[in-house]
C-alpha cells in the first residue's frame, strides 16, 4: 500500500495572480479549464502550465496516453535513450522546469522504467538523468494547480509545472514499485519544501481563493 500523506493548512500570500475569466485548456483532455495568468512574467506559451485547473468528473477518469511528444519521431530523444540503455518509455511530455533562480525553462520530461530524463527540446541536449531508485517522494498541493516536486535526497530536487501532474505521479509510483517493490511517498500539502540546489532550499505555499489558487515560492 503506497503512502499518501496529507498536511492540511498553509494558506499564504499571492505569488501568481489569475484573471477571473476561465478559458478552455486545449492541452488537457476531459473538459479541464484554466484561468489566464495576469502576471507580466508569464509568457503566452507558459500559460497552459501555469493556469489554475477546475477539474470536471470526466477528467478524473480520462485515459492516459503516456507519450505526448511522439518519442520515436525525435532522433535526438532516441539517441539519448539508446546511449543510456533505456528502451521502454512510460511517459513523455513538455513541462516547465524551475531553475534555482526561479526562472522557468521549457523541457521534455521522459520517464522510463529505470530513470527520469530532462531534455532541452531546442538543443536536444540531455540536461539531467535521475535514477528512479534515487527518488524519495513526490510533493504536490491539495488544490487544483499544476505544480509537482520530485524529491531526490542524494542530489537536488526537481520542481516543475505540468498539465499532466496526476499521470506523472501515477507512473512514477507504479514504475518504482515494479522495479524495487518500494512505493514512493506521495505528500499532499499546501506548504512544502524542495532543494533547488544542494545548498538552496525553497518553500512553496498554496492558498485557495475565490479566483483560483495563489502560489508563492520563497527562499528558506
Amino acid at each position: 500500500m503506497s503512502r499518501y500523506l496529507s498536511n492540511r493548512g498553509g494558506t499564504q500570500v499571492q505569488k501568481v495572480r489569475f484573471d477571473e475569466e476561465a478559458i478552455p485548456d486545449e492541452d488537457e483532455v476531459g473538459g479541464t479549464l484554466k484561468l489566464r495568468p495576469s502576471d507580466s512574467n508569464i509568457t503566452e506559451d507558459q500559460e497552459p502550465f501555469m493556469g489554475v485547473k477546475v477539474r470536471r468528473k470526466a477528467s478524473i477518469h480520462r485515459d492516459y496516453l503516456g507519450d505526448y511528444v511522439d518519442v520515436p519521431s525525435r532522433p535526438y530523444l532516441m539517441k539519448i535513450l539508446e546511449k543510456q540503455g533505456d528502451k521502454k518509455v512510460l511517459f513523455a511530455d513538455t513541462v516547465l522546469k524551475f531553475t534555482s533562480t526561479g526562472k522557468m525553462k521549457r523541457r521534455i520530461l521522459l520517464v522510463t522504467d529505470f530513470a527520469i530524463y530532462i531534455v532541452d527540446p531546442e538543443s536536444g541536449a540531455l540536461k539531467r538523468r535521475i535514477a528512479l531508485a534515487a527518488v524519495e517522494k513526490l510533493c504536490l498541493s491539495e488544490l487544483s494547480d499544476n505544480f509537482l516536486a520530485i524529491i531526490i535526497p542524494t542530489e537536488y530536487d526537481l520542481f516543475m509545472a505540468t498539465t499532466r501532474k496526476t499521470e506523472i505521479v501515477t507512473i512514477l509510483v507504479d514504475a518504482t514499485k515494479s522495479q524495487s517493490d518500494y512505493e514512493l511517498d506521495v505528500l499532499f500539502s499546501n506548504r512544502f519544501e524542495y532543494s533547488a540546489t544542494s545548498e538552496l532550499v525553497k518553500e512553496v505555499q498554496f492558498e485557495q481563493v475565490e479566483a483560483g489558487v495563489k502560489t508563492k515560492i520563497s527562499r528558506k
